[in-house]
């Protein structure tokens, strides 16, 4: 009987039909949320060269300058001009920046958290694996909405505070996946194989399970992503996520809402961007998803 060498990663049959179906490229969705979400990191990441203004320089003379397709408005300031005179294409591009950094930071804390403690309960199991669950169970009995206000109304409000509350709040999810995720690879031959060769613990979790864990944590990734963007921008509506003046999206309707009834576009160019945004970070998530399922569908 050939050996398997310790440092070599051969997926389990649940993971490896999944990957059969990888070629399927022509995802619709996957291929409509990758467009969309580089599109939109592409306009945060080059918003101080695309700006056409400064997002924090005031006009007051100019507020409330409509977009340019309302009566009034001018292709000077494409999207309008908002309650204190700012260009609000400025704001909307450098608002990105903002929901693109919770996203992608709170996906990054809360999946290593999340990762850890369902690889060490999955891997371990017995008393580990007990007291693993007690932590996830503890943790889905807490409601993040109330904790978050709760942490940032103490804390203060700022883009570090909101970036650390979420990502200590939205790692259930990767741990619950890392940990089903394990039992069934800790099973398997190639595993068994590495262990009777000797291999360290270590060597096991890095050059074998973490490899065959990616996939999944990629997918739940993206979905945490949105949940933490969709928070952030309910935080900063009420006012305590991002503080003023940066321009979150949450923010920006926030601050909109006392003109609603005479300028809705206040609300409603900020509103539609969060919700492509969004749309596009499940589109993304969704059809990675599909792709690597072992029947894959298009």
């Amino acid at each position: 009987m050939s050996k398997v060498p310790a440092n070599t990663s051969t997926t389990p049959e649940i993971i490896s039909s999944g990957r059969r179906s990888f070629g399927q490229l022509s995802h619709i969705g996957l291929l409509l949320g990758t467009a969309i979400v580089a599109v939109l990191l592409l306009m945060a990441i080059l918003a101080p060269l695309l700006a056409p203004y400064d997002p924090y320089v005031q006009s007051l003379s100019a507020r409330f300058t409509p977009p340019v397709w309302m009566h009034g408005g001018s292709w000077e300031h494409p999207l309008g001009m908002d309650q204190l005179g700012r260009d609000y294409l400025s704001r909307i591009m450098y608002g990105a920046q903002i929901s693109l950094a919770i996203g992608i930071g709170t996906a990054l804390i809360s999946g290593i958290i999340g990762t850890a403690i369902g690889v060490c309960g999955g891997y371990f199991g017995g008393k580990v694996d007990s007291v693993a669950m007690f932590i996830i169970t503890a943790r889905l009995a807490v409601p993040i909405v109330l904790v978050a206000l709760a942490v940032v109304a103490l804390a203060g409000s700022s883009f570090t505070v909101v970036l650390l509350t979420l990502g200590l709040l939205l790692w259930d999810r990767f741990a619950l996946v890392a940990r089903a995720t394990t039992i069934q690879l800790r099973s398997s031959e190639f595993v068994t194989a590495a262990e009777l060769q000797g291999a360290s613990l270590f060597q096991i979790i890095a050059h074998q399970i973490l490899p065959n864990l990616v996939n999944n944590i990629v997918i739940v990734a993206t979905l945490e992503m949105a949940s933490a963007m969709i928070l952030e921008a309910a935080l900063s509506f009420l006012g305590l996520g991002v503080p003023a003046p940066l321009p979150s999206w949450g923010l920006m309707i926030s601050e909109g809402k006392a003109s609603i009834l005479f300028e809705p576009w206040l609300i409603t160019i900020p509103g539609v961007f969060l919700f492509i945004l969004i749309l596009g970070t499940n589109l993304l998530g969704d059809g990675w998803r599909d792709v690597l399922s072992p029947t894959g569908r298009n």
